[in-house]
Order: structure tokens, then sequence, then C-alpha cells
């Protein structure tokens, strides 16, 4: 009876620190995105918005910013590009304009672009369900690459799949998603077209 009641405390330690390790590297892919953002930031309002977004998370205290975060965020928008072939191109510039380009601005046949495996910036192209070209395809993937933390490698892997086949997980931090099925190709960093 000893040995069945050290097994089954063993085994609930060893689930407990399962769940305890994916939340871990969840929180810390978080970070690695906060910290992106916090590159890529052009402006106060952009610091402002990862502010908030840290405080929502229980990252930092809050200093009565919830007055302010509705009138930071809608004078803070997306960076906006447009393809060589007229395409209309966002990149989110922290979390909550990922999520707000990926979940609200992009229809479901628009295609999505983000560094493999590295924190970085979602990238959309608005396709007007239109067949877009490879140019446009490159020019997407130039920009999530410059806009991630492989922005000063020679190439980057990017990842690309249509939004439809973006899934937000139910309990994940703003601007994580899951994809499968996606497709993958290597682009110099660019932040121009």
């Amino acid at each position: 009876k000893l040995y069945y009641k050290k097994y089954n405390k063993l085994k609930r330690t060893k689930l407990a620190i399962e769940e305890q390790y994916k939340e871990t590297k969840q929180q810390l892919q978080h970070l690695e995105s906060i910290l992106s953002s916090i590159d890529i930031a052009e402006n106060e309002l952009d610091l402002q918005e990862i502010k908030s977004e840290m405080v929502e998370a229980g990252y930092a205290k809050s200093t009565s910013i919830k007055t302010k975060f509705k009138a930071v965020q809608e004078k803070n928008k997306p960076l906006h590009f447009i393809s060589s072939d007229g395409y209309h191109i966002y990149v989110g510039k922290n979390n909550i304009q990922n999520e707000y380009i990926t979940f609200k601005l992009a229809d479901s046949n628009d295609w999505w672009f983000h560094a493999k495996n590295i924190a970085g910036s979602h990238v959309i192209v608005k396709c007007n369900d239109e067949e877009l070209p490879d140019r446009t395809f490159e020019e997407a993937a130039s920009l999530a690459a410059f806009y991630s933390k492989g922005k000063n490698s020679p190439k980057v892997e990017v990842d690309y799949i249509q939004k439809k086949f973006i899934k937000k997980p139910a309990s994940g931090p703003k601007g994580l998603v899951i994809y499968h099925n996606n497709y993958s190709l290597m682009a110099i960093p660019r932040n121009k077209i």
C-alpha cells in the first residue's frame, strides 16, 4: 500500500510539472513577443499599447492606463503597405495589433504571414478573394522577416497560411495563434516594398 501511495503521488507530481512546464513555455513565448514589440516600437503610442498589454497580462502594475488605452488604440494603427501588385499589407507592431489584424481586419481568404518559431509581427495581405502573385507573397514574407527577432539574419523562414486556418487558443495571451498545414518560404528581411 505504501508503494501504491508513493506511485500515485509521483504520478500527480509528474502531471503538475508537465502542466507548469507548458504554462511557463507559453509565458516565455508571450514575453519574447512583447520584447519583439518593444524592438519595433516607433513612438510613444506603441509603447503605451505594449504597456497596457503587460498590465492586462499581469506583468506590470496599472497606472490608470485603462482610461487612456481606448484613445491610444484609436490613434495607433498597424503598419500599412501596398505591394508592388497593389494589394494592401498590414503589419501588427505589438500583440494587440497582431490580434486585431488577424481576427478583426482579415477576411477568411486573406493570407497570414509570421516568422517561423520566433517572436514577430503578424502580417496580413488582403487578397480580395483573388489569387496573389508570387511577388506579393515574397514582399509580405520580407516584412514578416523584418518585423521579427530574425530581422538581422540574412534570411528568415516565414510561415504563411490563409487566415481561415488560424485559431486562437482559448486560454492564450494576446497575439498567440495555432495553425497547421502551413506553407513556408525563405525571405530576406526588408521593411520597404
